[in-house]
């Protein structure tokens, strides 16, 4: 039973906090008027995806607390503050470019987790892709908008 109230403890981590965060930096009218590339979703579209994958994101990181995995636990807590940390460097202080650099390391911690998870808890690492595609295709849309501004 403890298992499954650590569960539910990392979900509301990941699904709360991403909420929070969300919430306390909501675009704006400066992200209004920004040039965006024409690959840009509608913003109905980032509420959905990224609840989705704050669930993924919360499950797999349950799991490699609760299988022991500590250097796969480290790069997911550093990865979930790098996730945090972007949308006050991007909306909230309206820095793209270091947005952008930031974004880059959360990537490459996606890809960390990915690699140390692969072998020993394939579950985990499958269910960071999506998470890690989401990513790619934010760094390339923040990198397009830091281009046209």
């Amino acid at each position: 039973m403890r298992g499954y109230v650590a569960l539910a403890l990392f979900l509301a981590l990941t699904v709360g906090g991403g909420a929070l965060v969300g919430a306390a930096t909501a675009p704006g009218e400066w992200y209004q008027a920004l040039q965006k590339p024409w690959f840009n979703p509608p913003g109905w579209v980032f509420g959905p995806a990224w609840g989705m994958l704050y669930v993924l994101i919360g499950i797999a990181g349950w799991r490699v607390w609760h299988r022991g995995e500590l250097q796969a636990a480290r790069v997911w807590w550093v990865q979930l503050g790098l996730n945090f940390i972007w949308p006050f460097l991007f909306f909230a202080a309206q820095m793209p470019g270091l947005a952008l650099v930031e974004i880059v390391a959360l990537f490459a911690a996606i890809c960390g987790f990915v690699a140390y998870t692969w072998r020993e808890d394939r579950v985990s690492a499958l269910l960071f892709l999506p998470y890690g595609a989401w990513v790619a295709y934010a760094t390339l849309l923040n990198a397009a908008i830091w281009w046209l501004n």
